[in-house]
């Protein structure tokens, strides 16, 4: 991957890491304001699901910043781009729809089929 290439990646999942960041600091600052000292018991369980929701989004976002450090890794040390599976470039569309991808469009279908087939059995 060229420089320009490298570059335009890096910055694009820096962009997404400070926006799952920035959602993540609301989401905690909002809990904070909010109070579980609702009176009424059907207004403070629907808070709590709520909380409860936003907290697994967060969970999956924590998850997905663990994948873009470990992308932004591959860049610095040259191997972004390359399927980890067959060591071959990974499309550029591909990258561009999910610049957190390691595999082939190729390798991730067969990937995606074994799970398929191993939990049929």
């Amino acid at each position: 991957m060229n420089p320009v290439m490298a570059a335009y990646f890096r910055r694009k999942l820096e962009r997404w890491r400070d926006q799952l960041l920035g959602d993540a600091e609301e989401t905690i600052h909002a809990m904070q304001e909010e109070s579980l000292n609702e009176a009424d018991m059907a207004d403070r369980a629907a808070l709590e699901s709520d909380w409860g929701r936003e907290l697994r989004t967060r969970d999956r976002q924590r998850k997905l910043i663990a994948k873009i450090d470990a992308a932004m890794q591959r860049i610095e040390d040259g191997t972004y781009g390359f399927c980890e599976e067959t060591a071959e470039p990974i499309g550029v569309d591909r990258l561009d729809a999910r610049p957190i991808a390691t595999l082939s469009i190729e390798a991730q279908e067969r990937h995606e089929r074994r799970e398929r087939t191993q939990r049929g059995n």
